[in-house]
Formats: C-alpha cells, sequence, structure tokens
C-alpha cells in the first residue's frame, strides 16, 4: 500500500482548502449600513428622532438591548453605567468616527439622529447624563470630508 499515504494527504488537502470558505458559527452576521438611512427614515416605521429605534437598529446587536456590551467573537464595551458617557462629546465622537471594531456612522446618520441616540444611552442603562445636545455643538466633531458626505436632517 504505498498510495495510502499519498491518498491520505489529497484528502487533508481537499478538506484545508473547504475550511476558509466555511463560516464560523460563533461569528456574528456583520451589519450592513450601507442602506442604514433609508430603514431610518423609510416605511420601517422608526421615527428618526427616536433614540431608543436607532439605538434598538444599529447598537443593540453588539451593545446588547440593554446595554451590558459582551464578549465572544468581539468586545464591545458596556454602554449601562458607563461614567464615560458624562461627557457627550465622548459618545458622539465615537459614533461618528467609530473605534476598533465599532465603525464610523458619520455617513449613515443625521446630526439629529446621532443627538438622539446619544441622548437616549445617555439618559438609560443607568446612566443620568441629562445635559443637551444642541446640533451647533455636534456639527464641529464631524471632519470636514465628514461634513462633506453626512447627510441633511431634513
Amino acid at each position: 500500500m504505498k498510495h495510502a499515504p499519498l491518498a491520505i494527504s489529497a484528502l487533508a488537502l481537499a478538506a484545508a482548502m473547504t475550511i476558509p470558505a466555511m463560516t464560523r458559527a460563533d461569528e456574528p452576521p456583520r451589519a450592513d449600513h450601507s442602506t442604514l438611512h433609508a430603514h431610518m427614515t423609510g416605511p420601517a416605521g422608526i421615527e428618526q428622532h427616536d433614540g431608543k429605534a436607532i439605538y434598538d437598529a444599529i447598537c443593540a446587536a453588539c451593545h446588547m438591548p440593554n446595554g451590558m456590551g459582551g464578549k465572544g467573537a468581539g468586545f464591545y464595551p458596556a454602554l449601562a453605567n458607563n461614567p464615560k458617557l458624562e461627557s457627550w462629546a465622548y459618545p458622539a465622537t465615537m459614533v461618528l468616527n467609530g473605534n476598533g471594531g465599532m465603525p464610523s456612522f458619520a455617513k449613515e446618520l443625521t446630526d439629529a439622529q446621532i443627538i438622539a441616540v446619544v441622548t437616549y444611552v445617555r439618559t438609560h442603562f443607568g446612566n443620568t447624563y441629562k445635559d443637551p445636545i444642541a446640533a451647533e455643538e455636534l456639527k464641529p466633531l464631524r471632519t470636514p470630508a465628514q461634513q462633506a458626505l453626512s447627510l441633511q436632517d431634513p
């Protein structure tokens, strides 16, 4: 049986070539944010200035519905009882620019939508930061490129 090792090697090679095509069961599906604005303002029924609806639609999958974050295929920081949210500029900057595994939403969300979702997170999940965010305060956080590409509030 001189050919047995060759046959086993061929089977091993064929199996190894199919592994990259397989998806891992423990990886969450990647969100497609390319049509986010259409979902936020379209017939899906989500009011564009409803921070909870925006959170539920784009944030809860990673940060969890209760804001507790998660660990697994990635690390998703807890938003619940988070002292980093004391300054509204911190979460607004994270939403605009992303960080690590979090994508930027600068092209997908209007200033009003960012204010709505940041206000929601800062006033829920055990957070009690109620100082308002004015649109004129948020605009300077956008880079010139983001300002040029940003969606306009209706």
